[in-house]
């Protein structure tokens, strides 16, 4: 039994709070245990450069923390600049939710995602891709009610949980001690037919064996298959 109780293979609590930006196209509060990410869509009538005059859509993602959102206060990046991290989590936001929608079907439009980690106990970069899928489902649909787009696309569902090895047990959805005494640390995306689209994995001390991957890997499909199953039913 893990320290707040939970079996290896259990999520923490999850709870979604849609519109909590009305300015935005698409916004949610998406809490994950204690980590908690707000997660806004805006919809830009301009593509970047590579893609004008395309007809192709583009989606693309920030990512930042509050001063607060970790145990000692960080610097506001926009005072001392973004961190490699920084720009290695919003990538692989902005890669993971592409795959959500056939970008040819928007016209040339961006949607442009900004995640904001007010609260901080692992498992932030997941918390906003699944976060984010949300509030992209919700602008889309918004820009079909409104006409901008002729119907609504296909829209394949996109979830993110992490998991890791901690004294040589393989554990779902790590909270911040457990992924501080990790022995190996993974972050997996997929979709909601079933298929990868990213996995993330580092040993943090010693190599660790492909079955234990193996396992990490079987929790985490577990986990997202029911992430997928429980946000989206909460939309109002």
């Amino acid at each position: 039994m893990r320290e707040d109780g939970r079996r290896d293979d259990q999520l923490r609590p999850v709870k979604v709070e849609y519109g909590v930006q009305p300015h935005a196209d698409g916004s949610v509060l998406f809490r994950m245990g204690g980590t908690h990410v707000i997660c806004a869509v805006t919809v830009e009538d301009k593509v970047p450069p590579f893609l004008a005059g395309s007809g192709q859509g583009w989606l693309t993602a920030e990512y930042g923390m509050l001063p607060c959102a970790t145990h000692t206060r960080g610097r506001r990046e926009a005072v001392a600049g973004r961190s490699g991290r920084t720009y290695e989590i919003q990538r692989l936001i902005g890669r993971s939710l592409r795959m959500m929608v056939d970008l040819r079907r928007l016209g040339e439009v961006t949607l442009r995602v900004d995640c904001d980690v007010i609260n901080a106990d692992g498992g932030t970069r997941c918390a906003s891709i699944t976060g984010s899928s949300l509030a992209v489902r919700q602008a889309l649909q918004r820009m079909a009610d409104e006409g901008r787009l002729p119907e609504l696309p296909a829209i394949l569902p996109v979830a993110a949980v992490s998991a890791g090895l901690v004294d040589g047990s393989a554990l779902l959805d790590l909270t911040y001690e457990e992924d501080s005494a990790a022995e190996v640390d993974a972050n997996f995306v997929m979709a909601g037919d079933g298929r990868w689209i990213e996995m993330q994995c580092t040993a943090e001390g010693r190599p660790f064996q492909p079955e234990l991957f193996t396992r990490m890997q079987a929790l985490a499909a577990a986990g997202i298959r029911e992430l997928l199953a429980c946000p989206r039913d909460r939309e109002s």
